[in-house]
């Protein structure tokens, strides 16, 4: 069988020459990946299949050398020489407005001043990637070049499993990522899966093309310490953070947006990190206000800042324990404390022990990995007695979602659990969704909404954000709408575009739908280009994550994934341009399942419809969800929602038990 004949798109036959890597960029560690020697084999047949047979001689042995050197095979020489990022959408080759649309958003996750490990094609979160190698990107990118608007390119862990015939009004791409089979969903066969090519970590934005940058979580954790200060420390819903102190651990890709968001929330704060690369990245962008190496140096600034009332964010360039020993042991109150480690893979290098180097991190990670297993172990449990500690001295310390309570328990702590045995009932410090985020935000249907002008003009980010604004100020109806308007005007002041022209702004279900709307009809008149809508997966429909995203659903659902498979159904069904479900998000292989969406406005009829059909879907599936779980504030969203589509839609409503009534039940049982 001649494959050349039979394939038309495909890689070209010439090997591309091996691209130049710039030193000043980081570069992921060595990946854990105990491959038997069959393993070994099968990867790299896995990789050559990209290449014409002519070459697998040559690549075999260089597709050997990265597994080798790597634990992965990244297919380093096809990736295109010098820097990527999300260009203007008409330089882009494509015969359809959505597929020049995703080679942009592709482009831009793997900028170099967004992505993490840009050369492995690592967005953020530590391991999530766009997809598996270059190979992938550049015969995805091939694909997108010839798709018509009326086929589907479906892409399977990063890899494009090829374009199918569909319709105008289908999805343009389907995504799947590091989807186990049950009996394999755990960490140990996804890294074996990950090292023979077969599984990708999408994280969450990452692989779902939809990253935006650390803006992306700046607002979400803008809205979770403003309404952590609202909720334990007495400050009024029209207040600040003004005088208080905020710590917490990392600036990475997510945790980058910690110092910067406290800064708008009016906090002083200090955020420690190891890698004094990025804390130069933070330093660089402004989103950090201060670096320094010494302890005592960062509480004094962040003390004078909490007197004078002042917002800083401090980037402290070390360990976190070594910060919380000093606050703790010099009897300083801490108003916030959290944590933004990539606790997912606290022993792929998203955790460093007490007592190492970053540079010292890296090495032990691919000298001594079980070694640095136990230093991790031992400095996890040290970090949460530390905790323990400043809580009782009066500091609220919420986990950020990023599994470091479920990282602690994994090392054989049970005290941490509320039933002292397991964490099936979650843990003593409650996640900032089940205390915060939840019933403040994703309960009403409020999540992270963001868009991106695929012109990369900022004329057009200017009059999305006013029109945005404008339509916030006439439907204020609550405090979450003010603080919403707040940032949406205040966004250019606070200068939050990293990469292509985008923004986030939390909205709920008609806010989403009704803003969608005006910005195709901006499309349509001309005054903007085109536009390409999303969302991060960690909103009130899309993740089904018992750590995290439905903490606060206390039915004994907040196990169960139904809730994002049938958002990331439902919006294929209504015609979304891109959709994605993932495995692991960021909270771990086997810890969540997670959903996302892109779609872009083109300024036609189509689009409208897609629109009043599925934002509201993809927000209220959410809330309907939550509502069922008796969660008041999800009720009351619910009964609005019922009212206003009444002879459309429906969402059914519970009857909720009284809990003297059930126990009198099981006590009338027992006697």
């Amino acid at each position: 069988m001649n494959l050349a004949d039979t394939m038309t798109i495909k890689l070209d036959y010439d090997l591309p020459e091996y691209p130049q890597f710039d030193p000043q960029y980081r570069r992921a560690p060595r990946r854990e990946s105990h491959l038997t020697q069959t393993d070994k084999v099968l990867a790299i047949k896995n990789a050559l299949r990209y290449i014409h047979p002519d070459h697998h001689a040559q690549m075999a042995k260089e597709f050997a050398q990265e597994l080798e050197e790597h634990g992965r095979i990244y297919g380093y020489r096809f990736r295109p020489a010098g820097k990527l990022y999300g260009k203007p959408i008409e330089e882009y080759k494509g015969n359809c407005t959505e597929a020049k649309a995703f080679q942009v958003m592709i482009d831009n996750n793997l900028d170099f001043d967004i992505a993490l490990y840009p050369y492995e094609l690592v967005t953020y979160g530590e391991t999530g990637q766009v997809c598996q190698n270059w190979m992938q990107y550049r015969l995805i990118k091939k694909y997108l070049e010839v798709m018509t608007d009326e086929q589907t390119l479906v892409v399977m862990s990063g890899h494009p499993l090829g374009l199918f015939h569909s319709h105008k009004m289908a999805p343009r791409c389907i995504i799947s990522n590091g989807l186990m089979v049950g009996m394999y969903d755990n960490q140990k066969d996804f890294n074996r899966a990950a090292a023979i090519g077969v599984a990708n970590y999408g994280q969450m934005t990452a692989g779902g093309w939809m990253y935006i940058g650390p803006q992306g979580i700046v607002h979400g954790t803008f809205n979770t310490l403003l309404n952590a200060g609202r909720l334990k420390l007495g400050i009024p819903e029209d207040g600040n953070l003004a005088g208080r102190l905020f710590i917490s651990a990392g600036l990475g890709g997510m945790s980058g947006a910690q110092g910067k968001a406290a800064e708008i929330a009016g906090a002083a704060s200090i955020i420690a990190e190891v890698d004094d690369s990025r804390i130069e990245t933070r330093y660089t962008q402004g989103w950090v206000s201060h670096r320094t190496a010494d302890l005592a140096e960062a509480v004094k600034i962040a003390q004078e800042h909490q007197e004078s009332k002042q917002p800083c964010a401090v980037a402290y360039h070390g360990n976190i324990v070594d910060l919380l020993e000093y606050v703790y042991n010099n009897n300083i109150h801490v108003d916030l404390l959290s944590d933004q480690t990539s606790c997912h893979v606290p022993y792929d290098g998203g955790y460093c022990p007490q007592g190492l180097t970053f540079e010292e991190r890296t090495e032990m990670l691919d000298k001594d990995p079980e070694g640095f297993a136990k230093l991790v172990d031992k400095t996890l449990q040290h970090h949460y007695e530390m905790i323990c500690k400043l809580h009782d001295k009066g500091t609220y310390f919420f986990d950020y979602g990023n599994s470091f309570l479920k990282a602690v328990y994994d090392t054989g702590v049970k005290s941490i659990c509320k039933n002292g045995e397991n964490d099936l009932d979650g843990f003593v410090f409650p996640s900032y969704v089940e205390d915060i985020l939840g019933p403040c935000l994703f309960d009403f249907g409020y999540g992270p909404f963001r868009w991106c002008c695929l012109s990369r003009n900022p004329e057009d980010l200017d009059k999305t954000d006013a029109a945005a604004a404008e339509y916030i100020k006439a439907h204020n109806r609550r405090y979450q709408d003010y603080d919403n308007y707040v940032w949406c005007r205040d966004a250019k002041k606070n200068k939050l575009v990293v990469g292509t022209q985008c923004r986030i702004l939390y909205q709920d279900a008609m806010g989403r739908m009704n803003i969608a709307l005006k910005f195709n009809e901006m499309v349509r008149n001309g005054e903007i280009g085109p536009v390409m809508l999303g969302r991060d997966h960690h909103d009130t429909g899309g993740t089904d994550s018992p750590f995290r995203e439905t903490s606060n659903i206390k039915d004994g659902s907040n196990i169960m994934a139904e809730m994002a498979t049938q958002c990331y159904a439902g919006n294929a069904a209504r015609g979304m341009s891109l959709i994605a479900l993932h495995n692991g998000g960021g909270t771990g292989i086997g810890k969540a399942i997670n959903g996302g969406f892109g779609m872009v406005l083109d300024g036609s009829e189509r689009v409208d419809t897609i629109l009043k059909m599925s934002m509201p879907w993809d927000t209220m599936i959410g809330v309907s969800r939550r509502n069922w779980a008796g969660n008041p504030n999800s009720m009351t969203t619910v009964v609005e929602y019922n009212e206003l589509y009444q002879g459309q839609d429906h969402i059914t409503l519970p009857y909720l038990a009284d809990d003297n009534l059930v126990a009198e039940a099981l006590k009338d049982m027992k006697d």
